[in-house]
């Protein structure tokens, strides 16, 4: 509903979820449409073409990891890539150990790629997480076994914006000769991510969360780590997923990278600012509130607030009503619980944790709207608290 009316003055705080994708992009994305049409395994002209174009997106993308473009397996998003990532490890080093670490507050596309394992005859270690929603290192450091194969743990919380010690987490992985994968679906062209100082294997994206077309990401995978193919078929992708390529978005995820790229440092300043400034205006203007996630070590843009008193639902109700968009936490577990398994991970309280609100921001974002946004949430809190 809020896409329908962005255009009419629609504040749209929802940018974890998808974001409005870049007209240039967009532009980028037209000829291979309608007049670059050719299939990329052709041997022809159009099909060069389209070839080249693939080429470029992944190289694009490659750099901006510090990666190389071998490393980089385009895939139709982040879950893909998340299943393909674990259960390709589980397929490839099954036979040095059936246990997988990872915590309790990864996106379903982990969570249900682990559970499946579980069902094969896999164990999981599932970490906890503090009040921030930080993993101890120390817990992971005793949770790892002889037979440990790959460590799983999210770079960026898709809910509550804790950015997680993955530097660390990849180093001790690196010493103990285990693979180590980390969603960072949240993360990736957010913040700056080098894979020569991160020491991640694995790592999936996905580019309708950072303005690049919805149904295309990447995987990217470390030189010499064995990964099966995900998709059996054609040749594609170096024999590792089949089927034709998705020209026009690889090529509109390639822009997006260099839009989100070309000015990151600036923008993250700006965003943090921004987020900042609407965390403290609700933390000060709002009674009966509490900040979810690390207090400072978050996505730039990530604000995720719980209000005693209030049912989130029919908060986000009236704040639609009132023109502003924003979610309850992960736009894939709509509907399906009132409380977040994230928020009650964290222990939120039971009078706080029904009233959970996440608001995202994007680079478009002003303080205007934030202003818009929080006088909203004062006035409907009030309503649904019945004040005067």
């Amino acid at each position: 509903m809020c896409d329908q009316e962005y255009k009419a003055g629609v504040v749209y705080l929802d940018n974890a979820a998808t974001t409005r994708m870049a007209e240039e992009a967009e532009a980028a994305m037209q000829p291979y449409l309608v007049e670059k049409f050719g299939n990329a395994s052709t041997a022809y002209g159009y099909g060069e073409e389209a070839q080249a174009a693939i080429a470029h997106a992944r190289e694009v993308i490659a750099a901006s990891l510090d990666a190389r473009p071998s490393e980089i397996y385009f895939t139709s998003g982040g879950s893909e890539a998340d299943n393909w990532a674990i259960k390709g490890v589980a397929e490839a080093y099954g036979k040095y150990g059936r246990h997988i670490i990872t915590s309790r507050i990864e996106h379903h596309a982990v969570l249900n790629s682990c559970h499946y394992l579980e069902e094969q005859g896999y164990e999981v270690t599932y970490l906890d997480v503090d009040q921030n929603g930080m993993i101890s290192l120390e817990q992971l450091e005793h949770a790892v076994r002889e037979d440990t194969i790959l460590i799983s743990v999210m770079f960026g919380n898709n809910e509550v914006g804790t950015i997680e010690p993955v530097m660390q987490i990849g180093r001790f992985a690196r010493d103990h000769q285990i693979l180590f994968h980390t969603d960072a679906v949240q993360a990736y062209a957010q913040i700056p991510i080098s894979m020569q100082q991160y020491h991640i294997d694995l790592l999936s994206a996905s580019a309708h969360k950072f303005h690049g077309p919805k149904g295309v990401g990447f995987l990217y995978v470390r030189d010499g780590v064995t990964m099966p193919s995900f998709i059996h078929g054609g040749s594609q992708e170096r024999g590792k997923r089949a089927g034709t390529e998705n020209v026009p978005g690889i090529v509109g995820m390639g822009k997006a990278v260099e839009l989100a790229f070309c000015n990151m440092r600036r923008r993250i300043r700006r965003e943090m600012m921004l987020r900042n400034y609407l965390i403290e205006k609700i933390m000060h203007e709002i009674k009966g509130v509490r900040l979810n996630g690390h207090p400072t070590n978050r996505l730039p843009g990530n604000v995720n607030v719980s209000f005693s008193g209030v049912d989130g639902a029919s908060l986000l109700i009236l704040l639609y009503e009132d023109g502003i968009c924003a979610s309850g936490g992960s736009a894939c577990n709509t509907g399906e619980e009132r409380v977040s398994y994230v928020i009650g991970a964290l222990g939120v309280p039971d009078e706080y944790a029904a009233g959970t609100v996440r608001m995202t921001l994007s680079g478009e974002t002003t303080r205007k709207e934030i202003d818009r946004a929080v006088e909203a949430l004062k006035q409907n809190l009030r309503k649904l608290r019945d004040e005067k």
